[in-house]
């Protein structure tokens, strides 16, 4: 079953709205105060949306709200019931310091048809379209992967281009990279764009490999199954987070997950520029408005655009 084609314009609406609550912190060096106002305003017009919906990937458990936290209620209590990702503030740290590729994001769908899992990490490997499927997996060497994508693209892995967070758990997959003389473009936040880049024309990216945030990575398969990517994750789980995993309904808890294991039938993906990004450019203040620009997908519909939006303040 499709979702309603009303719902893409609503949460293009929710996600440009969290971007200005953020955007209000723009440079003020307080992550913090951007978060929360991300999330005060995504949270105010997801209510007012007419649906019965569930926050399955948000901002941590029950106890820490006021994030939007998973399992919490939203929407008017009739209409679809739906699930939802979010991340109303991707890249913390870049709002605080004025610095690119900010976003707020959601993913929407069918009620079951998003993994739920904890706030917790993800090994995750992304590639682009117009790939033989189930090219790359997590188990396999760096090295054997990456034989395998210029193998399949007609290229030298020299000629390939990996996109890594830069953190220092990831050592020994840039080692790799770098023996294989690979081009590496380390990023320092931005795990969402950073695995969709893949998928992106205009993009030098080839692939993403690294351990990132599992809700990022459920975000980032949402609009992959939209663009016709590939994604394969794996939960890194702790006893504690094992145990909620288990609760949220993940029955093997080393389970590789791909695209279609994430991502169930139609889903809406909405990313709105905060900062000026890859996909699009930032909030634009015009004084008694502002101007935001999302990346908006709908599987179904075979909606792929680029809209920027007035709004009064």
């Amino acid at each position: 079953m499709s979702l309603d084609k009303k719902y893409l314009d609503q949460f293009i609406r929710t996600t440009e709205k969290a971007a200005y609550g953020a955007y209000l912190f723009l440079g003020k060096g307080d992550k913090n105060a951007a978060d929360q106002g991300a999330v005060d305003l995504m949270r105010n017009e997801l209510n007012k949306i007419e649906m019965k919906g569930t926050v399955v990937i948000g901002e941590g458990e029950m106890d820490e709200a006021p994030m939007l936290y998973i399992g919490e209620k939203v929407g008017l209590n009739k209409g679809q019931e739906l699930d939802i990702a979010l991340d109303p503030l991707e890249g913390t740290n870049f709002v605080a310091k004025n610095l690119p590729n900010a976003f707020s994001v959601l993913a929407v769908a069918e009620k079951g048809h998003l993994l739920s899992a904890p706030d917790t990490y993800m090994e995750k490997i992304a590639i682009g379209s117009n790939l033989p499927n189930n090219l790359l997996d997590l188990d396999n060497t760096v090295e054997k992967n990456i034989s395998l994508l210029a193998e399949a693209k007609n290229t030298t892995p020299e000629k390939l281009t990996a996109c890594v967070l830069d953190r220092p758990r990831h050592s020994n997959i840039v080692n790799s990279l770098k023996n294989l003389r690979v081009n590496i473009n380390f990023i320092t936040d931005g795990d969402v764009s950073g695995a969709i880049s893949v998928i992106d024309k205009n993009s030098k990216n080839d692939i993403y490999i690294g351990t990132g945030g599992g809700p990022e990575g459920v975000l980032a398969a949402a609009a992959l199954s939209c663009l016709g990517g590939q994604m394969q994750t794996r939960l890194v789980l702790d006893n504690k987070q094992s145990e909620r995993a288990k609760k949220l309904g993940v029955k093997d808890l080393a389970k590789k997950f791909n695209i279609d294991e994430m991502i169930k039938g139609d889903v809406i993906f909405c990313a709105t520029a905060i900062t000026n990004g890859d996909l699009v450019k930032g909030i634009v203040d015009q004084g008694d408005s502002f101007e935001a620009s999302t990346f908006a997908l709908h599987k179904d519909f075979k909606v792929n655009k680029k809209v920027t939006n007035n709004h009064k303040k």
